[in-house]
């Protein structure tokens, strides 16, 4: 308990996260699997036998979506089919049906199962005379287009494969078999085209099989370096890696939110874009009242802010015995939606995890799934009452590998949890209890907004907020 001549001590301690590197400008920022992939005519036969339940075949659907997302889809580019097969072979849809990306991707999303026997060999006979005929979209046989089949299957299978896929790689097929949890990898071996190591895939489940998207992904890219041949939008540095690339800045000058883009850097000056998110103390010991003023308290703050998708974004998680996500940055694009949500909030009225909700900001409130910006500041604000009913030595650990200045709370009779962190003394704010709480926000929002050089300022700041009422 902090109690200071019969008053109430509240730290507010500003943590600042440097996740940016030391030199000038951001961290290359990922810009994506954009890969030039060679001419093909690529045929899926996939098995749906009633061996693989409905929700496995979902799971090569997605796996089929994904290989696709990375392909250069087009008449004079990638061509693509699926054959479905059981008992009997069914084809989904014809390499000249689709020749969009877009196309292909809402044909995957409405194939069903068969759910009946096994016919391995008939579905690799049916690729090889039907699915890639002239009548069906299949392209003249030609050095700069390659004719590719990747056989999608989890059992033994109840025909012979050995003649038929012989056939197809000598007539210049390139055959690819991934094979899935009891499958007879003898089959897979018959199947696939030489050399075997990087033909043949086995996955224990349908649960992991997309793990393997990544490496057809970086099979079909005609060129691993695409920084080397511009193919690109970088307007300073490329940074290359397999079928892919990220993009940086040139000393003196920082990455745009846009991942490409450079800016040099100023003095300052012009407002900057920031991702907020507040991570709330739910537990019991707060009180319903209490919870209610700080509520209005992030109104309070959400006021101040120039909320657009250029400017401010803000993001709300909550926690208790557990941490609830309660809207992610970006969801809400203007401060009324944004405080309305704020106010809809229910409070949760448990235990007080206050590692886990650390962790759990750190690790998933700034990542660009849940709505951060590359390039923005990224600052955090963590209200508690109480004394953690876990540890914080990991997420201060966390904090610490990603270069913190780190502050340190004063407490009488007992060490502060942010004694576990170095003072930084101007980041202390003190109030009496909650009901004084606002009193403190037009000081938090300074140092929140206040316009610094951008290849100066930190990455990321987190604001830890403690309060016990006595």
């Amino acid at each position: 308990m902090r109690v200071i001549s019969g008053a109430v001590l509240v730290p507010c301690l500003l943590l600042l996260l440097h996740l940016a590197p030391r030199t000038h400008g951001l961290a290359p920022q990922p810009r994506g699997h954009l890969c030039r992939t060679r001419p093909t005519d690529l045929v899926f036969v996939v098995d749906s036998s009633r061996s693989v339940r409905p929700v496995e075949f979902e799971k090569v659907k997605v796996f089929l979506s994904q290989v696709i997302e990375s392909l250069n889809v087009g008449p004079n580019a990638t061509r693509v089919g699926v054959v479905n097969y059981a008992s009997s072979v069914k084809q989904e849809f014809p390499l000249q049906a689709h020749l969009s990306k877009a196309a292909l991707l809402q044909a995957v999303g409405r194939i069903r199962p068969l759910s009946t026997g096994t016919m391995t060999g008939l579905a690799i006979q049916f690729a090889i005379t039907q699915a890639l005929s002239d009548a069906e979209g299949g392209r003249a046989k030609s050095p700069g287009i390659s004719k590719v089949v990747i056989v999608v299957t989890d059992g033994r299978p109840q025909d012979s494969v050995r003649d038929v896929a012989a056939r197809a790689r000598a007539s210049g097929v390139e055959l690819f078999a991934i094979g899935v949890g009891r499958v007879d990898k003898a089959t897979l071996r018959q199947i696939a085209s030489e050399p075997q190591e990087e033909h043949v895939d086995y996955v224990e489940s349908y649960n992991v099989i997309e793990k393997l998207s990544k490496k057809f992904q970086e099979a079909f890219c005609m060129v691993s370096d695409l920084c080397a041949t511009g193919d690109h939008d970088c307007e300073q540095v490329c940074v290359s890696s397999p079928g892919s690339y990220t993009c940086a800045c040139r000393e003196g000058f920082t990455l745009n939110s846009d991942g490409k883009t450079c800016n040099v850097c100023s003095g300052g000056g012009g407002s900057s874009a920031i991702d907020l998110v507040f991570l709330i103390d739910g537990s019991k010991s707060v009180r319903p009242e209490n919870f209610e003023l700080v509520k209005k308290f992030i109104n309070q703050i959400v006021d101040t802010l120039d909320v657009s998708d250029k400017l401010a974004q803000v993001g709300l998680v909550q926690y208790s015995s557990s941490v609830r996500q309660e809207f992610p940055l970006g969801r809400y694009r203007t401060k009324k939606d944004i405080k309305a949500a704020v106010r809809n909030m229910s409070y949760m009225e448990k235990g007080t995890m206050t590692g886990a909700a650390l962790k759990y900001l750190i690790d998933n409130s700034f990542t660009v799934s849940s709505g951060a910006r590359p390039g923005a500041q990224k600052v955090g604000i963590v209200f508690t009452d109480g004394r953690s009913q876990d540890y914080i030595n990991d997420a201060a650990k966390k904090a610490k590998d990603l270069d913190v200045c780190r502050g340190r709370g004063q407490r009488r009779g007992g060490r502060a949890e942010g004694d576990r962190l170095e003072p930084v003394a101007e980041h202390y704010f003190y109030t009496a209890d909650f009901r004084t709480i606002s009193q403190i926000g037009m000081k938090l929002q300074k140092k929140i907004c206040v316009e610094e050089d951008p290849c100066e300022s930190v990455s990321k700041r987190l604001a830890i907020m403690e309060n016990r009422i006595v």
